[in-house]
Order: C-alpha cells, then structure tokens, then sequence
C-alpha cells in the first residue's frame, strides 16, 4: 500500500481542506443541541434562541469578500490556517460570555463567525490554483461532505458531552480540535503548489497545464464591475442564497424540530437528526464524481451544472414541501433524508461554478457568493424563531424553505453558464 506521505501533494491539500470544514461545521452546530440546555438555563424563549443562533451569521457576512481577496493576493495557507485560530478561540470562550450576559455572548458568536467566514473563499482559491479541472467536482463534493459529517459527529456527541459534563463543555473541547489542526496545516500545506518542496515534475505539470494556476508573480485585478453585470454570477449568487437557506434553518433548528416538532426526547434527538446527513455524505461525494465523469466523457461544463442542480434544488424542494405535514417521526425523517441526499447534488452544479467562470478570481467570487449565501443565516433563522414564537408552524417554516429553493433552482438554469467568462 501507498504510504500516504508518497501521494500527490494535492490529496494533502484537499484532505487537511476537509478537516478544517469537518471541525468548522461540528463547532457551528453544536450550538443548536446545547442551546436546548442553554435556553433552559438561561431562560431564553424562542426569539432570543433565535437570536443566539443567527448572531453567527452576522460576522460570517462580514469577512467572506475580505477573506476571499486575501487569499487569493497572499495565498489561502495564511488565511485559512487563522480563520481556524480565530474561531476555535471564540467557540471556547462561549460559555464565559454567557455568563457575562446575553450582549457578551453575541458579540463573542459574531467573533466566531467572523473566523469561520474565511474558510470556503481561502479553500476555494488555494483549490483553483491545487487542483486540475477533471478533478474539481469531486474535491468541491469532498470537502463539502464534511458539512454533513461535521453535523453528525456534533449532533451524536454535544447530547453525550452536554449529559456528562454540562453544556459548557460541548464547546471547551470542540474548540480545542482547531489548535491541533492548526499544526498539521502549517507543516504541510503551501499556497501554490510551486512553493511545495514535495511536488513531482509529474504533479506539477499536471496541476499547472489543466487548471489555472497563478503564480506569485501573476496578481490579476479583480473584475468588480464585470462581477456585478454577470448573469451567471448572478445565478451562482441566487443559487447559493437559497440552498443556504434551507442549509441553515435545518442546521439551526432540526434538533428543536424533532424535539419540539415530533415530541422525541432530548438523549434521542442526536440520533435522529443525523440521519439526513448521512445520506448527505454519500451523495456529495457521489455527485461530485458523476459530475467530473461527464465532463471527462465530453458533457458541456454548463450542462452538467444545469443537470445537478436541476436533481439537488429540484429533489430538496419536494422534500420541504411534503415534511411539514408529516405527523410520524420515521416518515419526516426519511422524507428529509431523500432530500438531503438528492440535495447533495448541487455539489456539481452551482457549489463549483465558481472554478468554472473566473479561475483566477475563485476566492474572491466564493467569498461574494458566500456572503450572499451568510444572509439566509441571519435572516431565515430568526425569522424561523420568530414565525415558531408566533405561530408554533412548522409547516410554514418548511413550505418557505421549499419556495426559495424553488426559486434558486429557477433563476440559476435560466441565467448560469460552464465556460470561463473573467481572467
């Protein structure tokens, strides 16, 4: 067997990329199973808990443009490597800033986004310089199953940790991971693959022949106005807004759903909520290969983007819109695991677009996207605490999800393209 040291560099880029999405997705979801202690503590009602969990997404908003720039002027090593630094600090200092108050513990959830903003934008520009064309759809679908993976191992250990020692510690110990992956990152990663002492001739021809690479030398300015005039940014913008809508208020609110929603108890809630993502783990990395596969087989770029979203936006909507009227536990929970899983396949349509359109530029245009793609984490879920405070539905929180969805989908196959379009 292969010692993994002998690998090509870039299967240590995308797999440390993994890692830093795995522990960012378990420290921002661990909230959402401690926020039930939490609230009950604290004596917090739904718009405050609402408050809690969407006070991340403000500081998430923040950096995502800013972090994107960054790494793609100075290299995504840097960047990514202290937006890890950063968040893993403020998720341990979450429960000292509760007990300062509830003002104190917001401004600390902003902090923390703040530092997980940077994450997508510096790993998709040091991936549009890392790895070949053939190969992206798989490393984006990759890197994004550690979404799913990194709510699963939250949800099934917060409820175990919050039980044996207090809330408190969901988030000292998740917290510390980032330290420690930190020193893995720093020893093994560089910006560019010319910088890498340990690339091939082989690799590096490779990498720097069918993607498109930049070299420290080559600094293209950023085609602002251009961005701003471009239908299919657009698409990928809208694309990315809607699937982070559904994303965030099942990320933030699933575990009250069951547990409120469907009347499981707490110790059982971890358990059920990670169903859906696991099949979301599967299929990321499924549609990400079958994405590549057609485009290796001579599929147009644009058609395979338009296929997989049409699948991923097109099974995720039906799922939302049939959820809320489930009255079974077992049929809601695998309505939605249907559609996670057939969600996943947006993995190879908008979610690597970026690579596509403007190369060169693919952090700064993520951080652009994801900026749009923070709001719903703002705005969705508060407005999801506040339409529950008021109505107690989750039959609307669910159809809402499943309209903008709807939208998302349409907007993107009448305005998205595959061909490189900025340089």
């Amino acid at each position: 067997m292969l010692n993994p040291r002998h690998w090509p560099k870039r299967t240590h880029i995308v797999g440390l990329s993994f890692l830093a999405v795995f522990i960012c997705y378990i420290d921002r979801v661990n909230i959402s199973v401690a926020i039930i202690p939490m609230a009950a503590d604290l004596g917090w009602g739904m718009q405050q808990q609402g408050l809690v969990l969407s006070s991340f997404f403000v500081g998430y908003v923040l950096l995502q443009v800013v972090g994107g720039r960054l790494a793609d002027r100075y290299g995504g090593k840097a960047v990514l490597g202290m937006g890890v630094i950063l968040w893993s600090l403020f998720t341990i200092l979450t429960p000292p800033a509760a007990a300062l108050g509830f003002t104190v513990l917001i401004l600390t959830r902003i902090a923390m986004g703040m530092g997980e903003a940077v994450t997508f934008p510096a790993i998709y520009s040091t991936f549009s310089k890392w790895v070949p064309l053939a190969e992206r759809s798989r490393a984006v679908g990759f890197i994004n199953s550690a979404i799913p993976l990194g709510t699963i191992f939250a949800l099934v250990t917060t409820p175990i940790v919050v039980q044996i020692w207090g809330w408190q510690w969901a988030f000292y110990s998740f917290g510390a991971t980032g330290i420690v992956w930190f020193f893995f990152w720093q020893r093994m990663v560089t910006s560019t693959p010319q910088q890498h002492a340990g690339v091939t001739e082989e690799e590096l021809a490779l990498i720097v022949d069918r993607s498109a690479a930049v070299t420290d030398s080559e600094k293209p300015a950023v085609p602002w106005h251009h961005f701003l005039k471009s239908m299919p940014v657009w698409a990928i913008v809208v694309a990315h807004f809607c699937n982070n809508w559904s994303l965030f208020v099942l990320l933030s609110w699933m575990p009250t759903y069951i547990n409120k929603g469907l009347g499981v108890d707490y110790a059982s809630v971890g358990l059920l909520a990670i169903i859906p993502s696991i099949g979301s783990v599967f299929f990321l990395n499924i549609a990400g290969n079958l994405a590549d596969r057609l485009i290796k087989n001579g599929m147009a770029v644009g058609k395979v983007r338009k296929l997989m979203q049409t699948i991923g936006f097109g099974g995720l909507t039906g799922a939302l819109l049939i959820v809320g009227h489930l009255d079974t536990v077992w049929m809601a929970i695998a309505t939605m695991t249907v559609g996670s899983a057939l969600g996943a396949f947006v993995t190879g349509g908008f979610a690597v677009n970026h690579m596509d359109v403007a190369p060169r530029h693919a952090g700064t245009l993520m951080g652009i996207t994801n900026t749009a793609g923070a709001v719903p984490g703002i705005i969705g879920v508060f407005v999801t605490g506040l339409i529950l405070e008021v109505t107690g539905s989750w039959v609307i929180v669910f159809s809402l999800a499943g309209g903008v969805t709807l939208f998302g989908l349409i907007f993107y196959l009448a305005f998205s393209s595959g061909k490189k379009l900025f340089d």
